[in-house]
């Protein structure tokens, strides 16, 4: 069996293979490589007497800093021969955490429950991370490597299981991937080679652009390659991409949609690639013949934000411009609220147009929720704990109603009443304080109490944030569920409100912002945010949904408050 590793500053490189030392041969590029019989080992470097994993490791079943084990893909037996994949234009994406979407938290728990999000209509299932981390519980944003599956969720076979059997439902998998900076334990990289250059606001970023880092770029890479080949992904949600740093002429995103792109046409299937980005920058989702980087979608927060600050009311940090009474109008018609404008939050102009009529909407994803802006509230409250049904219905409609491609976190389609709570498990007892004391400072400045904020170090929060199954058939939370499934099933019948074309979209709303209509092509989405009822003339020929005591007379609308109504036209 032969074993490789990149280390170009080294001298001497030894690997440790079960009960054996063997000597590595420098070869071309800075590779080390040997010969040896055995599944566990880790590399020596130097005369150094750490026994340190594998950087490309495909597997760490008794943690991140401990040795590797050999995992060869070709063994399993896989049974999805007959996927041909799945596009993201026409979907609905549902996130979930492994950890706490199911009791068991594991893969294999949760393939129990992708019936009930075929049931409710979706076609993409997003896992946030699931590559290996120090501890047993945590976000998964503190990966250190790759490659390697965390074990306590079902180490890879587990996720291959997963995926097989999210293929065999006609769900394609997408798959939540860090490529911005490595976790605080268990990074070892830069002891092997370049890896690092400087910091930001998470941890150690990557050497994109300086001496050594083609090979920095060809471990991400080969990463990302990796998920779509061996573990059958059909999508990567890259994290915070705006913080990748890289000067040269074609950046890392472009280089990986290349490769992207090349692999789906070898492997016969759509490969999608989803940035999270700050930037509010159209070139991400831009084809690359048009000078962008070919990116197939991006999140937008956005969205998020004028939505939030519409059902809560919430005007403080970044919310303070979506407070405008046109925001809710400017972002369904022009994708980003910051544009090229001013931004309070950030005391600069921000953004860059979309230009509607060559981008379409299916390369955005809307949500009303995810683990971001749940997780990282102080106390991890969702938007079911302080909005009325109502009002979480008016939301649901619109996000449905969109011309974006639509996201739903786990436990939103049926108003779930736990929360979604910042936890980790870090073995350190310093670096566990360190978190623990950390967040706590971090949301005292915003006027919060040390015993407001759960202790991110307590298994106890891990708890409180796992989904509680039985609230799905309960009253107040089978009518939200009922509803999530109609929207989806209508959106799914209807091709007007699955249509991307924002620039062709027509929004009407009262001066003050109260009130709503979506013109989708012959069918009206009208929504009632005020404190009032409101008569609205559609000129309904037939009602699709209604909530809230909503009614249709006489092809008028009449809108109690926090209700809507969908119509057609025709």
């Amino acid at each position: 069996m032969r074993f490789s590793v990149w280390a170009p500053s080294a001298r001497r490189v030894r690997v440790s293979v079960d009960a054996g030392v063997h000597e590595m041969t420098a070869g071309e590029g800075g590779w080390w490589h040997a010969e040896a019989e055995g599944i566990n080992y880790a590399f020596l470097l130097d005369d150094s007497r750490d026994r340190l994993p594998d950087p490309r490791s495909r597997w760490q079943p008794h943690g991140v800093h401990q040795e590797s084990r050999v995992y060869d893909h070709a063994e399993f037996e896989w049974t999805d021969d007959a996927w041909h994949g799945r596009q993201l234009p026409g979907g609905v994406v549902y996130e979930l955490h492994v950890g706490t979407f199911t009791e068991g938290g594991t893969f294999d728990a949760a393939i129990d429950r992708l019936d009930h999000l075929v049931e409710l209509g979706i076609t993409h299932v997003e896992l946030l991370p699931v590559n290996s981390f120090d501890g047993t519980a945590g976000w998964g944003y503190d990966g250190v490597l790759w490659g390697a599956v965390h074990q306590p969720y079902g180490g890879p076979d587990g996720f291959k299981r997963f995926v097989d059997a999210a293929h065999a439902r006609g769900l394609a998998v997408v798959l939540d991937v860090v490529y911005n900076h490595l976790g605080p334990s268990g990074a070892y990289l830069d002891r092997f080679g370049p890896y690092f250059a400087g910091q930001n606001d998470w941890g150690p970023g990557l050497n994109l652009d300086g001496a050594g880092s083609d090979e920095v770029r060809r471990y991400v890479v080969d990463n990302a390659l990796s998920w779509f080949r061996d573990f059958h992904v059909d999508a990567l949600r890259l994290d915070a991409v705006h913080a990748l740093l890289d000067r040269r002429a074609v950046h890392l995103l472009e280089q990986l949609a290349v490769e992207t792109e090349a692999l789906s046409s070898a492997l016969n299937r759509p490969l999608t690639l989803i940035a999270e980005s700050d930037l509010n920058d159209p070139k991400l989702v831009t084809p690359r013949e048009r000078g962008g980087y070919g990116l197939h979608a991006q999140w937008s927060d956005d969205f998020h934000h004028v939505l939030h600050v519409k059902l809560t009311g919430e005007t403080s940090g970044y919310y303070t411009d979506f407070a405008a009474q046109d925001a809710l109008e400017r972002v369904l018609r022009e994708v980003f609220f910051h544009a090229g404008t001013w931004s309070s939050f950030r005391e600069r102009t921000h953004g860059r147009p979309v230009d509607t009529r060559t981008v379409p909407g299916h390369r955005f994803l809307a949500y009303l929720q995810n683990h971001d802006q749940i997780g990282n509230r102080a106390t991890g409250d969702r938007l079911s704990a302080t909005v009325s049904p109502g009002r979480l219905a008016c939301g649901a409609a619109l996000l449905f109603c969109s011309p974006f491609t639509p996201m739903v976190f786990m436990g939103e389609e049926w108003a779930a009443s736990t929360p979604w709570q910042f936890f980790a498990s870090f073995p350190d007892p310093e670096l566990a304080e360190a978190v623990r004391t950390g967040r706590r400072r971090e949301f005292a400045r915003h006027g919060w109490g040390e015993a407001d904020v759960p202790d991110p170090m307590d298994p106890a929060t891990v708890e409180r944030s796992r989904l509680d199954w039985a609230e799905a058939d309960a009253p107040g939370h089978r009518e939200v569920l009922e509803l999530y499934r109609t929207l989806i099933r209508l959106r799914r019948e209807h091709p007007e409100l699955a249509a991307p074309w924002v620039a062709d979209l027509r929004v009407d709303t009262a001066p003050d912002g109260s009130w709503l209509v979506l013109h989708r092509g012959a069918l009206r989405l009208a929504v009632n945010f005020g404190a009032g009822p409101v008569t609205l003339p559609l000129g309904a020929t037939a009602t699709l949904l209604s909530w809230g005591e909503a009614a249709v007379d006489s092809g008028a609308a009449e809108l109690p408050p926090d209700s809507f109504v969908l119509v057609e036209t025709r």
